[in-house]
């Protein structure tokens, strides 16, 4: 490739700048040539820490200022954790490439390397997600969960200076940034369903830049896209955002594509959850099946409940 510029956009949090500058290292190392800028842009989700994320507008408060930039021609990629990532994306925006997925579960992070089931009646527990405080109220009621916002390295130091038991994370970002040590266990999905897209990083482009997909379409791993294509229309088909506790996990065998689907009433007494499998090829679709049956066994009713509120 002859020498040209590209500049990735990012966030300014340690892990958004551990994927920007790895996804960096995969162009350099496919194309020598090529010189690659990181810019860091601020954003909404960035600026307010105080605030469940529910409450002042879910995850494209993560996107909206790096989807800004891309359109008015600032940058030329966008660098996310697709867990982060919206459902619906500005009509000139997609999503160029998927790189495979890192391990998708949650993790808990306790003091004295106590584990979930051991935890003492009341225990403390931190975590900023909905879907996870929803599913822990159904596995155990007897805990007592405390909001939690911030990045990594925040919520770690949140760990001991607020009096916690222990927090809860995605496990995928520990292991990225070399924290892997501070895992207490990997919880089953059985326990906690992951979100959509948890562990994959996506890159964004504009529709029309042709020379920039083709330059990305290299690093699309095809079954981490087809898992999080079916794992995003089943949310879609919910029209569910972050205010609803929506588990959606993907996982590809032989080609086959088992989904998982999960949602949860805010206090956990009640939690719809049905598991599908198809040929990759239909992720889309049943996605969407699954999401029509989830609605079917009442899931609407939670959703319109919680967002009347």
């Amino acid at each position: 490739m002859e020498s040209r510029k590209v500049t990735i956009g990012s966030r300014g949090s340690p892990l958004a700048l551990w994927q920007a500058n790895w996804v960096k290292g995969l162009l350099k190392s496919h194309h020598p040539g090529l010189d690659v800028e990181i810019q860091i842009i601020k954003t909404s989700g960035d600026k307010i820490q105080n605030v469940p994320l529910a409450k002042i507008g879910g995850k494209g408060l993560f996107v909206k200022e790096i989807e800004e930039s891309l359109l008015r021609g600032e940058i030329d990629f966008a660098v996310h954790s697709m867990k982060d990532m919206p459902i619906s994306f500005p009509i000139n925006l997609c999503i160029a490439c998927v790189t495979k997925r890192e391990n998708p579960f949650d993790a808990l992070i306790s003091k004295n390397n106590t584990k979930l089931s051991d935890l003492p009646k009341g225990a403390k527990i931190g975590t900023g997600s909905l879907r996870r405080v929803s599913q822990l109220m159904h596995y155990r009621p007897d805990l007592n969960l405390i909001p939690l916002r911030g990045n990594l390295e925040t919520r770690l130091k949140k760990l001991e200076s607020e009096g916690l038991d222990a927090i809860i994370l995605a496990a995928a970002g520990l292991i990225r940034l070399g924290w892997e040590d501070r895992i207490t266990e990997i919880i089953s999905s059985e326990i906690l369903l992951p979100a959509m897209g948890q562990g994959a990083v996506g890159i964004e482009t504009r529709k029309n830049d042709v020379d920039n997909q083709i330059l990305l379409a290299e690093f699309d791993h095809e079954d981490t896209h087809y898992a999080l294509d079916a794992e995003r229309a089943l949310v879609s088909q919910l029209e569910g955002g972050c205010n609803v506790p929506i588990g959606s996990f993907a996982t590809i065998n032989d080609d086959q594509l088992t989904l998982t689907g999960l949602v949860a009433s805010l206090d956990g007494k009640i939690l719809y959850q049905k598991r599908l499998t198809d040929i990759k090829t239909n992720a889309i679709a049943l996605g969407r099946k699954m999401g029509d049956l989830l609605i079917g066994m009442g899931a609407d009713r939670i959703i319109k409940e919680i967002q009347s509120v």
